[in-house]
């Protein structure tokens, strides 16, 4: 996997920021995990954590499900990892799942997740969380959030993996 990532422009619209921030974000997930083997998207490298590389993976793959075709696009799409017995499933069970099927599932999320933006007319359109309005825009930086968050996890993940450090 060769993983192109594009500097967000310095000057754009607002909606054409975001969506180039996320995406710089998304790529910046896959760079985490480019070149390494299973053992090494599975490795656990912090005694007292379930962070993984491939459980990241398999948790924003829940998080790009869960704001943009549930709450954003309204649909009964359901968990993809998670349940009752195990609420953290995308990382607890990263461990036996298989990368290639986890990485297809987070590439179709993100791809429905940009689908989903980009049909809708503005920012100002909204979804519903937990019987709560919420719009695009707070969609989009809480995404542009996550994902920062969960990159600066990576970056120590992949560092105590293999000494690989990096943007």
């Amino acid at each position: 996997m060769t993983v192109e990532r594009s500097e967000p422009p310095y000057i754009a619209d607002e909606r054409a920021s975001l969506r180039a921030w996320l995406d710089f974000h998304r790529a910046t997930l896959l760079l985490k995990c480019e070149g390494l083997d299973e053992a090494g998207l599975n490795a656990r490298p912090i005694p007292s954590s379930t962070l993984s590389l491939h459980g990241l993976l398999r948790h924003l793959s829940e998080v790009e499900r869960n704001w943009f075709r549930l709450v954003l696009g309204g649909e009964d799409a359901g968990w993809l990892y998670c349940d009752d017995a195990h609420e953290d499933g995308d990382f607890e069970l990263a461990e036996d799942a298989d990368w290639s099927v986890d990485l297809a599932t987070w590439l179709a999320e993100c791809e429905n997740s940009r689908r989903l933006e980009i049909a809708a007319p503005s920012l100002d359109v909204t979804g519903l969380r937990r019987d709560e309005l919420v719009d695009l825009r707070w969609i989009m930086v809480h995404m542009i959030e996550e994902y920062a968050r969960h990159n600066g996890h990576a970056d120590l993940i992949r560092e105590l993996v293999d000494g690989t450090v990096g943007e």
